[in-house]
């Protein structure tokens, strides 16, 4: 195999390890994007559940590692992040809870703008503009940490059980 075919079908780069500056652009902005959600009065548990959600859609084991810990952390049960996908199936969760998820999942699908407006239409409705405000933020900092850690293939190191 020559050193150009091994290169191109050898490991990724981490995207943020080899441009951090700005990577830790990103990392402000998402420090700035809880702070906005917590102003807002969103809980961090729902904020999580809203990463969880964005990172289940968009295939990021990393980012499902790291929030779906982050969310049980901040008060969530395994039970609600083990039926997350399912949310529009079951009534484990809140009319506002699923106005958030429905417009965070519209946020990260703007192809179909006939579902965006829908859940855009329900979130007035149950959240203030600062609560829509910080979920739309919420759902484009953690869908463009997905894209870094899908593209670069991070890993999933295993925990050992507590």
């Amino acid at each position: 195999m020559s050193d150009v075919t091994q290169a191109a079908t050898g490991r990724r780069i981490f995207v943020d390890k080899q441009s951090p500056r700005a990577y830790h652009a990103l990392v402000q902005t998402s420090e700035a994007v809880r702070a906005v959600a917590a102003d807002a009065g969103l809980d961090r548990a729902l904020v999580e559940l809203v990463n969880v959600r964005v990172s289940q859609i968009n295939g990021c084991a990393y980012c499902l590692d790291v929030h779906t810990r982050t969310a049980l952390h901040a008060g969530e049960t395994v039970q609600r992040l083990g039926v997350v996908a399912g949310w529009r199936n079951t009534d484990l969760f809140s009319a506002r809870e699923r106005a958030t998820l429905a417009l965070a999942e519209a946020t990260v699908r703007p192809a179909d703008t006939a579902a965006q407006q829908a859940a855009y239409d329900d979130a007035r409705l149950l959240l203030t503009d600062d609560e829509i405000s910080a979920v739309v933020w919420v759902a484009v900092t953690i869908n463009a940490f997905n894209q870094l850690s899908v593209v670069s293939r991070h890993p999933v190191r295993r925990i050992p059980e507590q």
